[in-house]
């Protein structure tokens, strides 16, 4: 059974970080959208159905990146550096990911995601387990 009144709740939380965060989504381990939270006022670049296809490419480029993780170290982070916004996608846990976009202005995407982002996902992500059925 999944959290999903947590999940809401961290999607909002973490939209609340930082200015610079345009869009957040938690995905499952199969990429499907499980929320998704935008800034208030935001005209959003993508449909719903875009969001949703980023998601599951995403988490298909995740697990072939860890195949390197034995020479490179693991994934911290990912970054994508477009000319509308930056993407960024963190591995929650075996279960999860955090995908964020923040303004393509903001120059300190790496202090936000290390000092702001990783902190949250690191106190919370023992609460995004999912829980046997039984």
């Amino acid at each position: 059974m999944v959290a999903y009144e947590f999940i809401y709740a961290f999607t909002r939380e973490v939209l609340k970080l930082d200015k610079s965060i345009r869009w957040v989504g938690v995905a499952n381990k199969y990429g499907i959208l499980l929320n998704t939270e935008h800034r208030d006022g935001l005209q959003p670049i993508m449909t719903d159905e875009e969001n949703e296809e980023y998601a599951q490419l995403t988490v298909t480029r995740h697990k072939t990146r860890v195949r390197f993780e034995p020479k490179t170290g693991p994934l911290i982070y990912a970054l994508g550096k477009y000319e509308k916004l930056n993407r960024v996608t963190l591995h929650i846990n075996t279960d999860y990911f955090l995908l964020i976009t923040l303004d393509v202005e903001e120059k300190n995407f790496d202090s936000i995601v290390t000092e702001k982002v990783i902190p949250l996902v690191n106190r919370e992500k023992g609460k995004l387990k999912v829980e046997d059925a039984s």
